[in-house]
């Protein structure tokens, strides 16, 4: 596995998981569910935000230990992350992708940098649409996840989205992927997003977010804490890939509300920041620098 973790086995010390040790038993995942949700449910609130989301703190204790477990993480399941998505979205992920960014504005001509670029899901649509891949620049912070984009002509860059390593003002749109649970603070983020973008840039954040209705909501949590790691342990080749999916829907859970991502967009000087809901539960914000 690219990225220096790659193969390492994941034990759990205490409550927090740590890569490359001997395996050991992990505490139940309704255990480690009930501490994060128990948190989080007293830190939800409305208004401009710095944290996405409050410490789960069954999987790492503070700010530090979350970017230290995200960073492992994903470095760790890279290799096993296209065919996960391939098999959630069944095969639908690619259009979806490429029509959000057409409704975002993403037109020909334009220069566009996708942040957390992973594996390059949403860069490899971002071409379709641009026609050139040098049009399209990657950054994220792990490298084992950049070492599976295999896109050509794709320029990649490690960096953190909190703070991007480009000039002000360098690019006509910004999107950024089902990421921003897992960023660790929001306001200096859309700052640094909107100091990137030219006067006018278009911004996108994918993202899911819970439906609104009790049973449509039990139905999402039931599928995606249980039946989705079973499909992941299924066709997954890393043990650790069950566990990110497990994770996967406690922050999105846990997540701020919709309202306050907006709010926090426009505090930080964003114009028209909107969010639109398709499906249900897949949030798309637009905003405007």
């Amino acid at each position: 596995m690219p990225g220096g973790v790659g193969g390492a086995r994941s034990a759990m010390i205490g409550p927090y998981p740590v890569f490359g040790a001997r395996r050991a038993r992990a505490p139940s995942p309704r255990a480690v569910y009930h501490r994060g949700m128990a948190s989080a449910r007293s830190s939800r609130a409305d208004g401009p935000v710095r944290d996405p989301h409050p410490i789960l703190d069954g999987y790492y204790a503070d700010a530090a230990g979350k970017r230290g477990f995200v960073g492992r993480m994903f470095d760790a399941t890279a290799g096993d992350y296209d065919r996960v998505d391939r098999l959630l979205a069944f095969g639908s992920g690619s259009w979806y992708r490429r029509q959000a960014l057409l409704r975002a504005g993403l037109a020909p001509g334009m220069r566009m940098l996708d942040v957390a670029v992973g594996t390059g899901l949403v860069a490899r649509e971002a071409i379709r649409i641009l026609g050139d891949a040098r049009e399209v620049i990657g950054v994220d912070p792990s490298a084992g996840m950049m070492a599976q984009a295999a896109v050509e002509g794709l320029a990649l860059v490690r960096g953190r989205a909190e703070a991007l390593p480009f000039a002000d003002g360098a690019f006509d749109f910004l999107a950024l992927g089902y990421a921003l649970r897992h960023l660790s603070d929001l306001a200096a983020t859309f700052r640094e997003f909107r100091r990137v973008l030219k006067p006018g840039g278009r911004l996108l954040l994918l993202e899911i977010t819970p439906p609104r209705g009790r049973l449509a909501h039990a139905a999402l949590r039931g599928y995606m804490r249980s039946v989705v790691p079973w499909l992941a342990r299924a066709v997954s080749r890393q043990p650790e890939t069950p566990l990110l999916y497990r994770y996967y829907w406690d922050t999105i859970e846990a997540c701020v509300p919709p309202a306050s991502v907006v709010q926090t967009l426009a505090a930080a000087g964003f114009g028209d920041p909107e969010r639109v809901v398709k499906l249900g539960i897949f949030s798309e914000f637009r905003a405007t620098a």
